[in-house]
Order: structure tokens, then C-alpha cells, then sequence
């Protein structure tokens, strides 16, 4: 049981990355890839619908947290506090973008909002960075450091990277005037999941040191196994429906 639910962290934590790392590095690119309001407009679309299907592995991420790792939790959130105040903030920043860009016509109150995204994007993979380096040194010292610094453009670099093959898979020659293949995706999406992947492959006897009692991991099963075939389900609906043949005709309009 211990390690099926470290497992299980580790998968959702590494699927976090895969997948929304290219909407956090498209969120960064967004000014360059999108020189005009309509092609801004075009790069935004191509990531909604995944936005949210996404972000579910990070809500299940916490829960497993919560639940199979209860004294890491208090560690990392004591700990990384700036870096986890940085993330929470950077993460409302950039959804508030998304989803108020279009409640207005206006040039100037569109504009504002891409800068949020773009904004809100960076702060996440700078955040994402440093948290990373921080614990791998142990949460020691502060969360904040030159090294770390270092690990947050590395991660900025790894998840614009996967934005930039995610947007060139879905539009085809229409935003970055290249064509990628769905085996360049699975590449890009290694990339951006690298990093956390390392750094849990390090930490798997730190996690299995930390983990809950066996009848606490044996209700968690219970409650929380049952929905992981509907939350896979849900992506593979996500990716099938809004794949690059129905881009153009797919595009959600409250984006």
C-alpha cells in the first residue's frame, strides 16, 4: 500500500507537468507568439479547453498530499511558504486572465488581461523552478536562492518549450509556422515533466518514510482510487475531442 500511494503522487505530480506545463508556456509566450489581438485570441484558444482538465491533477496532487503525506504537507507548506503564496497568486492571475479576457470588447481591457496571463504564467514556472531546487536541497535554508532562481528559468525554459510544440501540434503552420508531430508533444511533454520526475526518483525513500498509517492509506484507497478511471477518462475525452482536426471548429468562445 505505501508504495501504490507513492506511486500514485508521483504519477499525478509528473502528469501535472506533462500536461499543463504547455499551458503555462503558452501563457508565457503569448506576446510573441501573438503579435495582434486575433492572433493572441487564436494561441489562448488553442490551450482553453484544457486549462481545466489540467489543473485537476494539481487539485488531486494536494489531496494525495493531504491525505497519504500529512506531515509532509506541513514541511512543504512551512517551508516554501513564499514560493506556495507566489503559486496561489500566479495561479488566480492567470486563470482571472483567461476567463475575464473576452466579458469586454475594449482594446485596452483585452490587452491588460493577456498581460495577466503572461504574467501570472511566469510567476507559476519560476515558482514551479524554485520549489523544485528547494526541495532537493531539503527545504533548507530559504526557498529562495541563486540556485534556485537558476531552476525556475530551467523550468520556464522546459514548459515554453512544450508550449511552443503543444500550439505547433494543434495549429499546424497557423501561430508558430511550424508543423509537430504528436511524438514531438510526447518529447516536449517528457521535457517539462523532467525535472519533477528526478526529483522524485531522489525523494521515493523520504516519501516512503513520511507516509500515512496503513488504515489511513486503506480508507484513502476506498474513497479516492474508485474516481481515478473518470479523471482519466475525462483527459482522454479532452484530447480526442479537441484534438488538431477540430481546432477550427471546436474553439470554445467564453475564452
Amino acid at each position: 500500500m505505501d508504495i501504490l500511494w507513492t506511486g500514485v503522487f508521483a504519477l499525478l505530480l509528473i502528469g501535472y507537468f506533462a500536461l499543463e506545463g504547455f499551458d503555462i508556456g503558452l501563457g508565457m509566450l503569448l506576446p510573441v507568439l501573438g503579435r495582434t489581438q486575433g492572433g493572441r485570441d487564436r494561441v489562448v484558444a488553442a490551450m482553453a479547453p484544457f486549462v481545466l482538465a489540467n489543473e485537476v491533477w494539481l487539485v488531486a496532487v494536494a489531496g494525495v498530499l493531504f491525505g497519504a503525506f500529512p506531515s509532509i504537507e506541513g514541511k512543504a507548506l512551512f517551508g516554501l511558504y513564499p514560493l506556495v503564496v507566489s503559486l496561489l497568486v500566479s495561479w488566480i492571475l492567470r486563470d482571472a486572465g483567461l476567463w475575464f479576457r473576452r466579458r469586454l470588447d475594449g482594446r485596452a481591457w483585452r490587452t491588460g488581461w493577456d498581460w495577466a496571463i503572461c504574467a501570472g504564467s511566469c510567476g507559476l514556472a519560476l515558482s514551479w523552478g524554485m520549489a523544485l531546487v528547494a526541495m532537493a536541497g531539503g527545504l533548507s535554508g530559504s526557498p529562495i536562492s541563486l540556485p534556485g532562481i537558476g531552476g525556475g528559468l530551467v523550468m520556464a525554459a522546459a514548459f515554453a518549450f512544450h508550449g511552443w510544440t503543444f500550439v505547433s501540434w494543434r495549429l499546424p503552420g497557423q501561430v508558430t509556422g511550424a508543423s509537430r508531430t504528436g511524438t514531438a508533444l510526447l518529447v516536449s511533454a517528457c521535457a517539462a515533466a523532467a525535472p519533477v520526475a528526478v526529483l522524485l526518483a531522489v525523494l521515493v525513500p523520504w516519501l516512503l518514510e513520511h507516509i500515512a498509517p496503513a488504515g489511513t492509506l486503506s480508507v484513502l484507497s476506498v474513497m479516492v482510487l474508485p474516481c481515478a478511471p473518470l479523471m482519466v477518462g475525462a483527459q482522454v475525452w479532452v484530447w480526442r475531442t479537441f484534438g488538431p482536426r477540430r481546432a477550427a471548429d471546436r474553439i470554445p468562445s467564453f475564452f
